[in-house]
């Protein structure tokens, strides 16, 4: 993929540009990746809540597999 990042004065990234011919790639391929989703306040802040208990214990975190697997079961 041919990105180009885009950098303040800083140097800090803040963002990235990809080419149009391959963000059509992208949502023909991941279907819904363009939907604008505006995520009610208290959704962010729980996950906001739960990515700081992570990064306190990764060990928590699921694979992806496992996490599906546990999901299946229920």
């Amino acid at each position: 993929m041919n990105v180009q990042y885009i950098t303040d004065d800083t140097g800090k990234t803040t963002g990235v540009f990809i080419p149009i011919s391959e963000w059509i790639d992208l949502k023909t391929k991941y279907e819904g990746l363009d939907n604008n989703v505006i995520i009610p306040l208290h959704h962010k802040e729980i996950a906001l809540k739960r990515t700081a208990e992570y990064d306190k214990n990764p060990e928590i975190g699921l694979d992806f597999e496992t996490a599906m697997f546990e999901l299946e079961r229920e």
